[in-house]
């Protein structure tokens, strides 16, 4: 099975003490990827609030994984997700739309605790944090 992880879930990789439900997970798969929004999204929170400890952490981390861009094909899938959301009146973040699309696109399951933001998109959802995984 691939794994497209969220930024909630790295978040919490790289605490000094990790959910250990998070932690179980995360020790039985071998390799996860991350889209280049989780990427964004992470460089702006370190930007806002800088810790050397969780930079060093992330960028060894980001070496380690596959760091999947924005495609067209992924960019079209978004905007059909966004736009039947929309029209069954569910609002969601243009980011979000796109991690999904992403998981969609490349047959992955999107580990992340706000499964929430994602249970109309039609993706497998898997919530680490869930001690039943």
């Amino acid at each position: 099975m691939s794994y497209l992880i969220d930024t909630n879930i790295i978040g919490e990789l790289c605490r000094h003490n990790p959910d250990a439900n998070v932690l179980a997970w995360a020790n039985k798969v071998s390799r996860v990827s991350i889209s280049v929004i989780t990427v964004d999204e992470i460089m702006y929170g370190l930007k806002r609030k800088p810790n050397v400890r969780i930079l060093t952490w992330m960028q060894e981390f980001f070496k380690h994984h596959s760091i999947i861009p924005i495609s067209e094909s992924i960019a079209y899938r978004s905007g059909e997700l966004r736009g039947q959301l929309s029209v069954r009146g569910i609002v969601c973040h243009q980011a979000d739309m796109l991690i999904a699309a992403t998981a969609d696109i490349y047959g992955m399951s999107l580990v992340t605790r706000n499964t929430r933001d994602f249970e109309h998109c039609g993706i497998v959802l898997i919530n680490p944090f869930d001690s039943q995984i």
